[in-house]
C-alpha cells in the first residue's frame, strides 16, 4: 500500500495557530514498534481524528503527547511547547483522558467534581453546573458513580476534563464499547464541544465516528501513518460502494449484470452474490432485475465506502487472515 503520508520536512512551523504539532515520532517497545516516524498538525479550532486498527499506535502517540512515555525519536509541540524546554507546561490548556476514565463508585458525580475542583486549587462552584450540564449530566450529579452506565462514566470523564478550562481535549476512543444510544451522545456531546471553539483531538478506530464529526484525520496501522487530510479528500479516494445481494436465481442475475459494464457483480461470501459499483448503476441493475423477474431475497450494504478504504490502507482484512 502506498502512504500518503506527510513527509514531516514539508510540515510547516505555524506556530500559534498550531494546536498540536507532531514530528518524526518513533517509540519502539524492544523489537516491537509501535510509532514509526509519525508527523501530525493539529489546528486549532478543529476535530482532529486519529484512526486505525487496535495496535496501530494510536494511544502510545497520546502518551507521548501527555509526557506518559518519552519517544525516542521526535518532537511533539503542544501550542508551541516541547517537553524538552517547558517539562510540564506543556500541558497549561490541556486536559483528556487515556483509554477509560476511573472513579469511585461509592462517590456521586458532583462530588468527584467538586474533589478535583479542591485538588487543583479551587473552581468556583457555577463552573462545575456548567461543565455538568455541557456534558447533559445535571439531573444525575447527584447520583453515586456505580450506578451509572459506561456512556455515563464517559461523559464525567469529559466533565472532569473541562474543569479544567482547557484549550485541548484529548480523547482516546471516547465511543469504545458504547451502546448505540451512548455513541450517539459521545458525538453530538463531541460536536457541541467543538461549537464552543474547543480544540478536540480523539482517537478512534471507527470510520463511522471519524467521517461524522472530524474534520481532518490520520489513518494509522502498525504505528506508520497512512494518510493525512481532509474527511472530503478521503471521500474523494472512497471505492465504489458493495452491496450483498441474493436472489432466487443467482445465475440468471450474473447473465443480467453483464448489460452493466460498469459493475461487479460476483460470488459473496458465502452464499448469493456480491455487486460492487457506481450507485446509478447498481441501482439500474436492481431495477433490471425486477423487470426480469428474478425474486431478490435480499440486497444490503457491506461496508461504506469510507469503511473499505480504511480497510485497504490499513489492512486490516490481511491482519484478521493471518491471526485466523
Amino acid at each position: 500500500m502506498t502512504s500518503t503520508s506527510t513527509d514531516p520536512r514539508q510540515l510547516s512551523a505555524r506556530g500559534p495557530d498550531l494546536a498540536v504539532e507532531a514530528v518524526g515520532l518513533c517509540k519502539a517497545y524492544g523489537p516491537v514498534i509501535a510509532v514509526d516516524d509519525m508527523s501530525v498538525q493539529v489546528a486549532t479550532g478543529e476535530v482532529y481524528g486519529v484512526l486505525g486498527p487496535n495496535g496501530a499506535g494510536k494511544t502510545t502517540f497520546l502518551r507521548m503527547l501527555f509526557g506518559l512515555v518519552r519517544p525516542d525519536a521526535g518532537t511533539i509541540r503542544v501550542f508551541g511547547r516541547t517537553w524538552e524546554d517547558d517539562d510540564i507546561g506543556v500541558l497549561d490548556g490541556v486536559a483528556g483522558f487515556i483509554e477509560s476514565p476511573r472513579f469511585y463508585p461509592y462517590l456521586t458525580g458532583r462530588q468527584h467534581l467538586d474533589g478535583l475542583a479542591l485538588l487543583d486549587g479551587g473552581h468556583p462552584p457555577e463552573l462545575v453546573d456548567e461543565v455538568l450540564e455541557v456534558v447533559e449530566m445535571g439531573d444525575r450529579a447527584h447520583q453515586r458513580v456505580g450506578t451509572y452506565s459506561y456512556g455515563m462514566r464517559q461523559r464525567l470523564g469529559v466533565a472532569a476534563s473541562l474543569l479544567r478550562e482547557p484549550r485541548l481535549l484529548v480523547l482516546d476512543e471516547p465511543a469504545n464499547g458504547l451502546d448505540p444510544g451512548g455513541i450517539r451522545d459521545m458525538r453530538a456531546l463531541v460536536k457541541r464541544l467543538a461549537a464552543r471553539g474547543l480544540t478536540v483531538l480523539l482517537s478512534s478506530h471507527d470510520m463511522d465516528e471519524v467521517e461524522e464529526i472530524c474534520d481532518n484525520v490520520t489513518i494509522m496501522s502498525r504505528g506508520t501513518v497512512d494518510f493525512h487530510g481532509t474527511i472530503a479528500r478521503l471521500r474523494t479516494m472512497a471505492p465504489d460502494p458493495g452491496y450483498a445481494l441474493a436472489t432466487a436465481d443467482d445465475t440468471r442475475a450474473q447473465e443480467i449484470a453483464r448489460v452493466f459494464p460498469g459493475l461487479r457483480v460476483g460470488p459473496g461470501h458465502g452464499t448469493g452474490l456480491t455487486v460492487v459499483g457506481p450507485r446509478p448503476e447498481v441501482t439500474a441493475y436492481v431495477a433490471r432485475l425486477v423487470q426480469a423477474q428474478v425474486e431478490l431475497l435480499s440486497f444490503t450494504p457491506t461496508r461504506t465506502p469510507l469503511e473499505e478504504l480504511f480497510f485497504m490502507l490499513t489492512d486490516v482484512d490481511a491482519d484478521r487472515a493471518a491471526s485466523a
